[in-house]
């Protein structure tokens, strides 16, 4: 759980997520907001899915995986 919620791409997802949200508050509500929300939304996708793939090789190389045991 450590490892997702301290990895860089995920610290880097909640600051944009703040600014983003701080832009709502107080800025224009127009299109450019609303790109600017589903942009933050891959980059939340793509962060998990690295977050996820790492652990995941990790597992396997430490033969925790499937491949590992016998």
């Amino acid at each position: 759980m450590r490892r997702f919620l301290f990895n860089g791409a995920m610290i880097g997802v909640v600051a944009g997520g703040w600014n983003i949200l701080q832009a709502t508050r107080h800025g224009p509500r127009d299109w450019r907001l609303v790109l600017t929300w589903i942009g933050w939304a891959l980059s939340v996708a793509v962060a998990i899915g690295n977050v996820t793939k790492d652990a995941e090789e990790k597992k396997l190389t430490s033969g925790e995986g499937k491949r590992g045991k016998k």
